[in-house]
């Protein structure tokens, strides 16, 4: 019960500021950060083992493993972009769509909210909470399996209010690799969290695709 609620209350925030009839009140970096530190206080709130989520074995590898996630990932976004264009007529300006935001703010703000709190918020609440408390709720032998699949779903379902196929999809695959990822070993989620923030600020503002 609790995981539907935050699940909820994350694809409320992610109406306004994604749908077109709401994300021209608030400037949308200041929105995203306001909704990471809502995601973060439900992921702390309702995780009753919460101190495990901070619990890092073998740091420096899992920075390096974070970093070097987030580089592959980039390398199949870059080439799911230029597949993406030759596929379908809308998907660069869709992209471009997506680029426009960045007007929001200095590109060195922009990087500093992905890296120290939007990324890092969303891998804690997606992997860290949803992910993984719906594991543990599911019964039967596929459970973990069950819970991967729908996390990815429900994380990139919540970007549909955006009307933009090509965020969904990029939500969509980015949520499949990184669930993947902590399906396979839980103890990887601080590698996650790094992957995330790396990622964040390598494609919106350090390496463009």
């Amino acid at each position: 019960m609790k995981p539907a609620i935050a699940i909820g209350v994350a694809a409320v925030l992610w109406f306004f500021i994604f749908s077109p009839w709401t994300r021209g009140y608030v400037n949308f970096w200041w929105a995203m950060s306001g909704a990471a530190i809502v995601l973060t206080v439900l992921t702390v709130s309702l995780t009753p083992d919460r101190k495990a989520l901070f619990q890092i074995e073998k740091p420096v590898k899992q920075l390096l493993g974070g970093v070097g996630i987030a580089v592959a990932l980039w390398g199949v976004f870059w080439l799911g972009d230029r597949l993406s264009t030759m596929m379908f007529d809308f998907a660069q300006g869709q992209v471009e769509a997506v680029y426009a935001i960045r007007n929001g703010l200095p590109a060195g703000q922009i990087a500093l909210l992905l890296l120290l709190l939007i990324g890092p918020a969303e891998e804690l609440f997606w992997r860290g909470y949803v992910q993984r408390t719906l594991a543990r709720e599911m019964s039967g032998k596929r459970a973990a399996d069950l819970a991967f699949v729908a996390t990815a779903l429900f994380y990139a379902l919540i970007h549909i209010w955006s009307m933009n196929f090509m965020l969904v999809m990029a939500a969509w695959v980015a949520g499949v690799v990184w669930g993947f990822l902590y399906r396979q070993s839980p103890q990887l989620l601080p590698a996650l969290v790094v992957s995330h923030a790396v990622w964040d600020a390598m494609v919106f503002v350090i390496l463009p695709i």
